[in-house]
């Protein structure tokens, strides 16, 4: 799977623009940008000092192919650790590929998916998840995933479970030596101080797990399900949300038959907006397809926006509320929005009795905007943004989240150990096992195929 020779790829984004970036890595790579490179001041790119640019030519032997900038930088002081050139030419495709084919028959290769960020994690410029949180920072397209991968990519997720490990490293070899010394019933692994610090790794692997559940949904969007009756409004809040005409707006029940979906980035989080078919008693086979659709949606949401006609509701909620316990009951621990829509039909007294019969509504009015806001502010309540604010760790990654489930329960075992009085050999074991599943997140231990498969989803060139 790996080789040492000279990788090349493009860098920056395919296809025509002003500038494109090629980059090349591998212990020879700055020889070889010699042998294509005429410095306007005859200056040699071997003989230059890391973290410099030169000015020039790429010259196919005596055809200048463009006028560029090269960036040497010399390992292990570069993003990969090997010595790195990066050429900055003109954005055609054209001289991209001249220039990308030069240096392939120069000596290089075409990079794989992946191998920059790769070479920098086999030469120990970054630990695996910290690699991954390159690619995460690629994809991040709010503020929130943004951050969060900044602090991964920093070390703020990794130094936590080395530091855990580290700890538990130490207490292991302690119990190790132990089981040489046998049969001198000798104890180098102070007890009490091993079951505190099973006890800290428990709270904190606890934390992080919990902290999943915030990380995966801001990575991937916050699915909200805008469901109700027919003619409650649910398409033109979608439309004011998204502040344009994305579904079709009509006096005639049934319009929306299939969930119509777009997204919005309300302060720095990314909430995906699902319309849904009205809610309603009908013979018409195509919506009541839509409308088991919208139960569907409601079953997979991690927010539900339940929106009536105040004005139509006004002197009965009968129907209403027993559709909201309905929803309610499917799954009573997630967030449900009660919205009063086509408030600004009504009276302000009416508007008191509203708010005073049903508990937590929030008035609203999707035609004029009004409390538009308002809603806005109660959906990123909805989100346990306080870890986030408070620059706390958070994991977003599946694989670390099934290893960190793994090494808790190994480490339970542990604590289920020492409760019971096991002997330091049995310990042993599950402390062992804890010790690989952490590694697993670090990469202190890992394999070709897990390699393989966490780089193949890079950019090329990245």
């Amino acid at each position: 799977m790996f080789d040492d020779k000279s990788i090349i790829a493009l860098a920056s984004p395919p296809g025509s623009g002003a500038i494109s970036l090629i980059r090349i890595s591998g212990s020879d790579a700055i020889v070889l940008g010699d042998t294509c490179f005429k410095s306007i001041k005859n200056k040699r790119l071997v003989n230059q000092k890391t973290h410099t640019i030169h000015l020039g030519h790429i010259m196919d032997e005596d055809r200048v192919l463009d006028e560029v900038l090269v960036s040497v930088f010399k390992g292990p002081h570069s993003y990969t650790g090997e010595n790195i050139i990066e050429i900055s030419c003109h954005g055609s495709p054209f001289i991209q590929q001249e220039i990308i084919q030069l240096f392939i028959r120069s000596g290089c290769r075409v990079a794989r998916p992946g191998e920059f960020t790769l070479r920098a994690f086999l030469n120990g410029k970054l630990d695996l998840s910290q690699a991954e949180a390159v690619a995460d920072l690629i994809a991040s397209d709010n503020e929130a995933s943004h951050q969060i991968a900044m602090q991964q990519m920093r070390g703020g997720f990794s130094n936590e479970i080395k530091s855990l490990r580290k700890e538990l490293l130490n207490f292991a070899s302690l119990i190790e030596l132990e089981l040489d010394f046998a049969e001198e019933d000798v104890e180098f692994a102070n007890r009490k101080d091993f079951e505190k610090l099973i006890t800290k790794i428990i709270h904190v692997l606890k934390h992080l797990i919990d902290s999943f559940a915030v990380g995966n949904v801001i990575k991937n969007g916050i699915p909200v399900a805008i469901v109700g009756e027919p003619n409650v409004g649910k398409s033109t809040l979608l439309n004011e949300l998204l502040n344009e005409d994305k579904a079709i707006v009509s006096e005639v029940a049934g319009t929306t038959r299939d969930a119509i979906e777009d997204e919005i980035t309300i302060k720095g989080v990314n909430f995906r907006f699902i319309d849904t078919a009205g809610i309603r008693e009908t013979n018409d086979v195509v919506e009541n397809i839509g409308i088991s659709r919208t139960y569907e949606k409601i079953d997979t949401s991690q927010v539900v926006i339940y929106l009536f006609d105040a004005h139509k509701h006004i002197g009965d909620f009968t129907k209403m509320t027993l559709e909201i316990e309905k929803i309610k009951n499917k799954n009573p621990l997630r967030p449900l929005l009660i919205i009063a829509n086509k408030v600004d039909k009504l009276t302000t007294l009416q508007k008191e009795n509203l708010i005073k019969t049903i508990n937590d509504v929030t008035l609203l009015s999707a035609k004029t905007g009004l409390g538009v806001d308002h809603l806005k502010d109660a959906l990123l309540e909805c989100v346990n943004l306080g870890i986030l604010r408070n620059n706390e760790t958070i994991v977003t990654n599946s694989r670390h989240y099934d290893a960190l489930l793994k090494a808790l329960n190994e480490i339970q075992k542990v604590q289920l150990g020492i409760d019971d009085n096991l002997s330091g050999d049995l310990l042993a074991i599950d402390i062992r096992q804890a010790l690989y599943h952490f590694g697993e997140i670090t990469g202190e231990i890992s394999s070709d195929d897990l390699l393989g498969n966490i780089f193949a989803n890079f950019c090329i060139g990245k």
